[in-house]
């Protein structure tokens, strides 16, 4: 990925107005977001129930009794989460189409020492198997306090943790280096924080990577280890009934 585009994408997806965010303090709800300024109709991002990393989850080898079944990549989930959501990021056709798949982390800390997600794909960040996990998508875009961007991409992940049935837990600690858009680079845990946001922009093109997938399956998203592994919620709603899905 050419480093002017994600530059430009990067303050672009910076003018894209925040929800507001609910009472609670701390790191606990990641929005989902399309960022299509000519209306390509190209770009998904969405929770969608059971596409998640199964924790505590069930499951039938007869279709009438069930068991309990955890994946070995997901032992810890989102407690809140009772649908085994997931978190699917899509750009259909090439990588050049200014367009993004994205997810606004919401209360992040201004100091943050960790940061991962589970992403649905065989073997390591490296498999071909699976969802895209380029250099470039889906990476973190994080703006720190003083208005700099520093990116950290998917296939750069100090440590991973590989399920049983097509996960793997990935991780970056405080001494990852984040990129800075206009060069130079930084830790993770010197950074000043600001937001954090998902960013999903590499197609199916061979721009894409050598899988040309375009699309990725995310779930526990990590901040400082908080968790969260569902959409947004509805204030007074409890997961897993009708309407779960707030329109923030």
């Amino acid at each position: 990925m050419k480093t002017s585009r994600l530059i430009s994408l990067a303050l672009g997806l910076l003018l894209i107005p925040a929800a507001a965010a609910y009472a609670e303090s701390g790191f606990n709800r990641v929005d989902p977001f399309e960022f299509d300024p000519a209306n390509t109709r190209l770009v998904q991002s969405t929770w969608l129930p059971g596409i998640g990393c199964p924790t505590d989850a069930r499951i039938s080898t007869d279709g009438e009794t069930t068991k309990p079944y955890t994946d070995a990549a997901c032992p810890t989930g989102d407690r809140r989460d009772k649908q085994n959501q997931g978190l699917l990021l899509v750009k259909t056709g090439p990588t050049p189409n200014y367009a993004a798949a994205g997810a606004h982390l919401r209360n992040v800390p201004s100091t943050v020492t960790e940061l991962g997600y589970d992403i649905r794909k065989l073997a390591s960040s490296l498999d071909l198997r699976g969802s895209h996990c380029g250099g470039g998508a889906p990476r973190f875009n994080i703006e720190t306090r003083d208005g700099l961007i520093f990116f950290i991409g998917c296939n750069s992940a100090t440590s991973q943790q590989t399920g049983d049935t097509g996960w793997t837990r990935l991780r970056w600690g405080a001494s990852t280096t984040a990129f800075g858009q206009l060069g130079g680079a930084a830790t993770l845990g010197a950074l000043g924080v600001k937001r954090i946001d998902i960013i999903f922009d590499e197609g199916q093109d061979l721009l894409g990577g050598p899988d040309q997938f375009g699309a990725a399956v995310l779930d526990n998203i990590d901040v400082n280890g908080s968790l969260v592994g569902q959409g947004p919620i509805e204030p007074g709603i409890e997961s897993g009934g009708d309407g779960e899905h707030g329109d923030d």
